[in-house]
């Protein structure tokens, strides 16, 4: 039996908290926001009143103070444990957070951060242009200063939470002063949301387009310093590409066991199909590679609470990890043999869900990319 050293007592138990969280308000209902293309947001009102919403946030604005990325990665396991894709909390918990924690002044934090932790207000980050992804340096959306205002123009897509975020962190290009970021709240003139994006998976996730024409945000909102988004975006990467990285080991966890009880149980030519040797040769492979993957994300979660996390052992989990969750889930797939191609499968719902994953966060290669580089060659 693998023992987890990352965790402690009271790790464990916030999670059998959240699981019957889980349990009980998505689980029921998950299905229901599938077919209807998006999640009640009565769920994230309902994570915030029990504490999961922003408990690194500082008590004075409503979180529980707790600054320990341990919490974050149970959420992921829970919420990829019963298949609930279409819950952004790990978009708000571990991507927008340290945004609004390290570079919102005190009247901003005033202003956003209580609401983030009641879950009254939902946020997104937009970054994804239509002709940029992973390069962000070729961002073609502008804001430009006007008076005590911000002119903002531009297109985003493939952003989470798109449809029902209340507030959105836009990078921008400020003139010559580089990629500034705006927080742009709901309602605001201009500010318009495009379609629900057409995914093979994630069917309850609510990923749109983002639309600004023209859209004046106060001054007011700018976050961090204008022309310093570029760096701030570096700084924050590392612990999103982590958050990515424990939802994929979760996620290829979930799939084995799945897999593995589906090879004890079905039958061929009279034995369980797990007692033919090359069944067994693939149940061990995969549980090797998903172990040293869960060991390395777990030693990067304690890096990266301890401040120690760089961008490069990032980028390797993220890639790591990742690529191991998607050759885990096709492996997983061929296992449970025509089975595996049923949607009402848990694999196979798995399969298409989790495909994004070495896209999203930077794109595996760019990963590779950043590793190579760092060799010197």
């Amino acid at each position: 039996m693998r023992i987890r050293c990352a965790l402690e007592r009271e790790h464990e138990e916030f999670r059998l908290a959240f699981r019957e969280f889980v349990e009980r308000e998505i689980v029921p209902f998950h299905a229901e926001w599938e077919k209807n293309g998006i999640v009640d947001r009565a769920v994230w009102s309902a994570a915030g009143k029990q504490g999961f919403l922003g408990f690194d946030v500082p008590e004075e604005y409503g979180g529980l103070g707790v600054a320990d990325f341990r919490y974050n990665m149970i959420l992921s396991e829970e919420i990829v444990r019963v298949g609930a894709t279409g819950i952004g909390f790990a978009l708000h918990n571990d991507v927008v957070a340290p945004y609004l924690l390290r570079l919102a002044d005190a009247d901003q934090k005033r202003r956003w951060l209580p609401g983030f932790c009641t879950g009254d207000t939902i946020t997104a980050l937009a970054m994804t242009e239509p002709d940029a992804g992973s390069d962000v340096q070729a961002l073609r959306t502008t804001a430009v200063r006007d008076g005590d205002e911000y002119v903002l123009t531009g297109t985003k897509t493939f952003i989470t939470n798109g449809i029902n975020a209340d507030l959105v962190i836009v990078a921008a290009k400020t003139g010559s002063r580089g990629i500034s970021l705006l927080v742009v709240e709901r309602g605001m003139p201009g500010f318009e949301r495009g379609r629900k994006l057409d995914k093979i998976g994630m069917a309850a996730q609510d990923t749109a387009e983002l639309f600004f024409d023209d859209v004046r945000v106060p001054a007011a909102n700018l976050l961090g310093k204008p022309g310093r988004g570029f760096l701030a975006l570096s700084d924050n990467l590392p612990q999103e590409r982590l958050g990515i990285a424990a939802y994929a080991v979760a996620g290829a966890e979930t799939a084995f066991a799945h897999t593995l009880e589906h090879c004890r149980t079905r039958t061929a030519f009279g034995s369980p199909i797990g007692s033919f040797q090359h069944v067994r040769f693939e149940l061990a492979e995969m549980l090797t590679e998903i172990e040293v993957a869960r060991n390395y994300v777990d030693n990067c979660v304690l890096a990266l609470n301890a401040g120690e996390l760089d961008e490069v052992t990032a980028a390797k989990a993220k890639w790591w990890a990742t690529n191991t969750q998607k050759t885990v889930l096709d492996r997983c797939v061929q296992l449970h043999g025509g089975y595996g191609f049923m949607r009402e499968f848990p694999v196979a719902k798995a399969f298409v869900d989790n495909r994004v994953h070495p896209i999203y966060g930077g794109t595996n290669e760019i990963m590779k990319e950043i590793i190579g580089r760092s060799l010197g060659v």
